[in-house]
């Protein structure tokens, strides 16, 4: 019963996100995969903070959308998120909920999918309000470095103190959720963790690619495919 209504959930979230123009079709698609498995295998509890996930995350978003627009291009992403987006945030969190299937109850599978979740989204935060920076980001691989705002491996304190914030809010309802407070301080530190991991695979092996008509680097591939996009350092960055 409780994979039909995470079933029926993840239809309702996916449907009411596209309508919302949080996620393009593909998008949608993608997120009903990984609600199913969320909501339907991790229960109430993994729904509540995938959700507390993607509602801050596509509010942040859409609130900065103007502020960002220019940076658009270099970003490889916009305020509407496509599969590639859904899997590379979502994919590993939906894993460690369906081992939840085979050892229900498994406290290390909730430490596991929180931390997850606490990572992309204090990547999302940071990337998110850290444009808003008022001096440009530094390198993470050379802080002698300055770099343009939106290029990835750049960190400012602005970026920091919201990719913190960002772990520290999932840190605090997987907490609450399960009532154990130990948890706070581990899911923070992970989270912020490897986004700082991510911002380093971005100064590293981040795939830059030169746009001929705009005369300028970007993340987008000309020809886009999902294995050659930004999203892959996104699931190294759960994995570490």
């Amino acid at each position: 019963m409780q994979l039909l209504y995470g079933f029926l959930l993840a239809i309702i979230i996916s449907f009411l996100a596209y309508k919302a123009h949080s996620l393009n079709k593909s998008g949608a698609i993608a997120a009903f995969f990984i609600g199913t498995i969320i909501f339907g295998i991790g229960g109430w509890q993994w729904a509540v903070l995938l959700l507390i996930f993607f509602i801050t995350s596509s509010a942040l978003s859409r609130a900065f959308k103007k502020k960002k627009q220019n940076l658009d291009e270099k970003f490889s992403k916009g305020s509407q998120r496509d599969a590639g987006q859904v899997f590379g945030n979502g994919g590993i969190p939906a894993f460690f909920a369906a081992l939840n299937f085979f050892y229900p109850n498994e406290p290390i599978l909730w430490l596991c999918f929180s931390a997850s979740l606490a990572a992309v989204n204090a990547d999302t935060w940071a990337t998110e309000l850290g444009v808003l920076n008022k001096t440009p980001p530094r390198l993470i691989t050379n802080l002698n470095k300055v770099v343009e705002k939106g290029t990835s491996g750049g960190i400012s304190l602005t970026g920091l103190i919201a990719s913190l914030a960002g772990s520290g809010l999932i840190a605090f309802f997987a907490s609450l959720l399960t009532s154990n407070w130990s948890l706070l301080f581990i899911i923070t530190l992970a989270g912020l963790s490897a986004s700082l991991f991510d911002s380093f695979l971005g100064g590293t092996v981040q795939a830059m690619y030169f746009c001929p008509t705009d005369n300028k680097e970007t993340e987008k591939h000309p020809t886009p495919h999902l294995w050659h996009s930004n999203h892959s350092p996104s699931r190294l960055e759960m994995v570490g």
